[in-house]
């Protein structure tokens, strides 16, 4: 298994990111991809998550409304559109998987890719 983030970038708040992660491995489509973050200091924040063959989503309040899941299968790559960004937004951004659907948030999600940096200036 193997995921690869892009997209990250410098943005003032009120502005709109898009990131990519691009998943490859998996033997079915029965998966879940999910997007966490990490700030300086903060702890790790599941932020929303796919299962990539229903498309079933789920979001963390601190981001409902503004950012939206979404994937596509052929090549398999789930993207985050980030809308009305705020500087707490500021973050590692992680792409993580489960071979199980419909997992969680706070579940286990063992693979992990290297992140990509989004920084909201004020």
């Amino acid at each position: 298994v193997q995921l690869v983030e892009s997209g990250g970038g410098l943005v003032q708040a009120g502005g709109s990111l898009k990131l990519s992660c691009a998943a490859s491995g998996f033997p079915y489509l029965s998966y879940t991809i999910a997007w966490f973050r990490q700030a300086p200091g903060k702890e790790r924040e599941g932020v929303s998550s796919i299962t990539m063959s229903t498309e079933k989503t789920t979001y963390s309040d601190s981001v409902k409304g503004r950012f939206t899941i979404s994937r596509e299968v052929l090549p398999a790559t789930v993207f985050l559109q980030m809308n009305n960004l705020k500087p707490e937004d500021t973050a590692v951004y992680y792409c993580a998987a489960s071979i199980w659907p419909d997992i969680a948030l706070d579940g286990e999600f063992p693979y992990w890719g290297r992140g990509t940096q989004v920084t909201v200036s004020a």
